[in-house]
């Protein structure tokens, strides 16, 4: 019996090869194809080399800073909820933790928002931002700070319940045994945290980081629903910058298909990062 597998094993293997090259090679390849290519439909293109790459950034002799506004903003962006979503996760994950009454409840309070759709909970938020700020003349879209901070805000609540879910797993795998060595020793509250938690909970950090780091840089329903990239294109983050290239500007299906391959190539990149350093904390361990 096993000697037939291993002699036909390319049977079992090629369904889910021919399933993985139709949904994701052949597109994918296509789609790099295209990036060098004007078209306005995916069969009507004509070879144009490296001019869409270029039009990113020069359009008709002049430097276009959409798409670097776009990449520096979401990058800025990125870094914010990265840090203020795994800190505040941590956080609650600790307090829940401790064998405090209602902590099923509290848990699954923390979780809910992570179960409502982006769009919907945009939706919600931007009526709450605007009936406030709507007392000082202003709307959610009056700066890009203002839409800035908001994004910040809905994701952060969105994601925090989702995080705190992986910091309590983390936090209950850490053996009873060595943190009561350690309080033996007179470890304080504190020491524990720094030389026993922390230490203990590298993997999950990492895993945390980067899920933030790569929700950060493909968001887009909540940009979409919450300012549309308004003020003026101020408050594009760069999956709203791409989709409006490829879908809101004639003649610009390219560019918008060039900007998609070099936003693959930031979260390829960004994947591959978390990967190895993953593995290294593995080693570590």
């Amino acid at each position: 019996m096993q000697k037939s597998i291993r002699k036909y094993w390319w049977l079992f293997v090629l369904p889910t090869m021919a399933a993985f090259a139709i949904g994701f090679i052949i597109p994918f390849a296509y789609g790099v194809f295209l990036s060098f290519c004007k078209f306005t439909t995916v069969t009507d293109w004509k070879w144009v080399g490296i001019r869409n790459y270029t039009r990113i950034f020069v359009v008709n002799g002049k430097v276009d800073t959409t798409f670097l506004h776009s990449l520096w903003y979401t990058t800025l962006f990125t870094v914010v909820t990265m840090l203020i979503i795994n800190i505040v996760a941590f956080a609650i994950a600790m307090a829940l933790t401790k064998g405090i009454r209602g902590t099923n409840v509290f848990r699954t309070a923390f979780f809910l928002p992570n179960l409502i759709g982006g769009i919907v909970l945009s939706y919600i938020w931007l009526m709450i931002f605007n009936s406030i700020l709507a007392k000082h003349s202003m709307t959610i879209v009056s700066t890009q700070w203002t839409a800035f901070w908001g994004l910040v805000a809905v994701v952060c609540w969105q994601q925090i319940g989702y995080m705190m879910i992986i910091y309590v797993a983390g936090i209950q795998n850490i053996p009873g045994d060595l943190l009561e060595a350690a309080k033996i020793d007179g470890a304080n509250s504190w020491q524990l945290l720094r030389y026993v938690t922390i230490p203990m909970l590298r993997s999950t950090i990492t895993v945390c980081t980067f899920l933030t780091l790569t929700n950060g840089f493909k968001l887009f329903d909540q940009n979409l629903a919450l300012t549309g990239g308004n003020p003026g294109k101020l408050s594009e983050l760069l999956a709203l910058n791409i989709f409006n290239t490829m879908y809101s500007t004639q003649g610009w299906q390219g560019v918008g298909q060039a900007k998609a391959v070099i936003f693959f190539i930031l979260v390829a990149i960004i994947s591959l990062i978390q990967n190895k350093m993953s593995r290294s904390k593995e080693v570590e361990q």
